[in-house]
């Protein structure tokens, strides 16, 4: 390709401060997207916290509003307040320094903060670039002052409002709908973040007001008792099967807290925490939690089990069932990138290993009886292991899962490109029949299913890998499943699931869902699955014919023909002939498509617990709690 310029030094951009910041927004804040908006709001309350983490702050504050084009988001705290003094340096204010400039503050020392989380120095210069206005008005030596931003530069200069016995500092700030596509905060997601900080800071008082979507909505957080209280607000719908083992050790300038127990599941479900941040991809610390936990349970368990000679337990043995929260509080951590989702000290991980093991050592040795069903427990975990193993053995020799032949029940589509293909996975063989004869062959595919799935809430991988419909539906899918799973070799990135509209519909749509969530979740993550929704009525009224998708369009038919007409309430998909079937639920341009997310990776971790799971007790507590939210049931 020919060059029309020459490159030479004239062709070097410098972009500094806020405009290298809005050009490429993602190297600070991860996305653009709806989590990048939600971003700039924690990046505030990370200063906050820190002056809760310093022992000045009690109280936090975190408003919402809205206005045509933007959500608009305030924090106050009641710590110190940010210094508004001149820096002879620059002829400026600290304020002024700290919102426009970047890689500056009191967090390098450890000196005025000796922990915090928001440790680059960016985090308030970035929410000013990419706000639209940014409004900081502080309290601080017996004066309140306000000064305003906008997209990182000084909008008016600093005024004094008055003054005042308070201190603290309150940051309002609305983000930049040219930067974001969609500048709304997540309310579910902030309050997960809101409750996880009280607990990780017990004493603080946190308070949440949502004015937005015409409304007035108040939530607060409080934890007297810290992780103890955060482990049983994570188990509060699971079963037991040791009490909470806690300890908190500190070392070389590094606290070390952590709490666990274990419950009756087959999953493994840790949070960690450095400086009260989250780490979503753990890092050493997670890493030597993981190594003192194995190392306690597998040598309580190898002095104490009676076992075969071949006896092997593993660090994934002994940890299925487990519920844990790791939180570091230390100076200097070392983080992978801005957003601070791994954390990277080496020192860190020995410390964390030493203390996980020398506590729970002790506690499985003072606690006997819940030690045996540990280790038991960690014991069933290898054999379910080995019994998987082998069943995998059994189906790679067997070509199942990794097969390159396609299963002859799918009706494949002619086009091979994922970003165009579609794959419906149809419940029953008359629907199945209807489907393939009306879909689009260039770009659907179609996988009926005879019966309900495994429940692999229930079932262990053994049966999992040796479910034929479930064979069918992963070599379709061309992922592999388990240690083989690769989302990039998925041969269709529309997976939609089509059922019927009863209750054994709602049944199988849900043992797909729980299988999608558990083997496959980035499927899922991805934005790869889909829910068909079908209609729920065929009205007719002398030519006029019409369907109906929910109860409420059926009523404004009524009201539209005056209750003259004939309606037909559709049960199953098998009811509709091929071009019904694509007229109303398979056609780009006339279906209902719900794509399925987890904008509550908890909640829908604890429904598919309770709702799947062996615990018929939960399960019957679950549905007399809610049995009144049910809006349609079949019978």
């Amino acid at each position: 390709m020919q060059q029309d310029e020459e490159y030479d030094a004239s062709k070097i951009i410098v972009l500094e401060g806020a405009q290298g910041i809005r050009k490429r927004p993602a190297m600070y804040i991860g996305t653009t997207s709806s989590a990048g908006v939600l971003h700039l709001l924690f990046e505030v309350l990370d200063n906050a916290v820190d002056e809760a983490l310093a022992g000045y702050a009690k109280n936090i504050t975190v408003r919402l509003s809205q206005n045509d084009t933007a959500d608009i988001a305030e924090v106050s705290d009641d710590g110190r307040g940010i210094p508004v003094g001149m820096i002879p340096k620059y002829g400026k204010s600290a304020l002024e320094i700290v919102m426009t400039t970047l890689h500056k503050g009191a967090k390098f020392d450890n000196k005025i903060y000796k922990i915090s989380g928001g440790l680059h120095g960016v985090g308030l210069t970035v929410v000013n670039a990419l706000s639209e206005y940014t409004e900081v008005t502080v309290k601080t030596e017996g004066k309140a002052y306000r000064q305003t931003f906008s997209k990182g530069n000084v909008r008016t200069p600093l005024e004094v409002l008055g003054e005042t016995k308070e201190t603290g500092t309150t940051v309002k700030f609305k983000p930049d709908a040219s930067i974001f596509p969609s500048p709304k905060f997540d309310s579910a997601l902030l309050k997960d973040r809101l409750r996880y900080t009280a607990f990780l800071n017990p004493g603080l008082r946190i308070k949440l007001i949502d004015d937005r979507f015409n409304a007035h909505e108040e939530s607060a957080f409080f934890s007297q008792n810290g992780l103890e209280d955060f482990l049983r607000h994570i188990n509060k719908e699971q079963e037991a099967i040791s009490s909470i083992i806690r300890d908190k050790r500190q070392g070389d300038g590094v606290s070390v807290e952590f709490a666990l127990q274990y419950v009756n599941t087959y999953e493994e479900r840790l949070e960690s925490f450095v400086n009260d941040i989250r780490t979503p991809e753990g890092g050493t610390h997670v890493i030597g939690f993981h190594s003192g936990l194995s190392r306690a349970v597998i040598g309580y368990a190898s002095r104490n089990q009676n076992h075969k000679p071949d006896f092997k337990l593993t660090g994934d043995d002994t940890r299925e069932g487990l519920t844990a929260i790791v939180s570091v509080f230390m100076q200097n951590p070392e983080f992978e990138g801005q957003t601070k989702e791994k954390l990277g000290n080496s020192a860190v991980k020995s410390l964390v290993e030493a203390s996980v093991y020398a506590s729970l050592s002790r506690y499985l040795e003072e606690h006997p009886a819940e030690a045996r069903k540990i280790s038991e427990k960690a014991i069933n975990a290898m054999n379910a292991r080995e019994s998987a193993r082998r069943a995998r053995e059994l189906a790679r020799q067997k070509n199942v899962f990794e097969s390159a032949v396609l299963p002859g029940t799918l009706a494949d589509c002619i086009d091979d490109d994922p970003e165009r293909t579609e794959l419906f996975i149809v419940e029953g063989k008359s629907a199945g029949g209807s489907s393939k004869e009306g879909r689009d062959k260039q770009v659907q595919a179609i996988l009926p299913l005879r019966g309900k799935i495994l429940n692999v809430e229930k079932a262990g991988d053994e049966r999992v890998f040796s479910s034929a419909a479930l064979n069918m539906l992963v070599t379709a899918l061309g992922t592999g499943i388990k240690e083989t799973f690769n989302p990039g070799k998925v041969r269709y990135k529309k997976i939609i699931i089509m059922s019927d509209a009863d209750v054994d519909g709602e049944h199988i749509r849900t043992l797909l869902l729980t299988f999608f969530y558990r083997f496959m979740p980035k499927l899922i993550e991805n934005g790869y699955v889909y829910i068909a929704q079908p209609p729920l009525y065929k009205v007719s009224a002398g030519k006029s014919m019409a369907y109906c998708y929910t109860d409420d369009e059926l009523q404004a038919k009524r009201k539209e023909y005056d209750g003259k007409m004939e309606v037909q309430r559709y049960k199953g998909l098998g009811e509709m002939n091929a071009e019904q079937l694509w007229d109303t639920t398979m056609n780009p341009s006339n279906r209902i498509l719900k794509r399925v997310n987890i904008t509550d990776a908890e909640r829908a971790n604890t429904l598919f617990s309770v709702l799947m799971g062996v615990d018929v007790g939960q399960r019957r507590k679950f549905l007399e709690e809610h049995s009144g939210d049910v809006k349609f049931l079949d019978v």
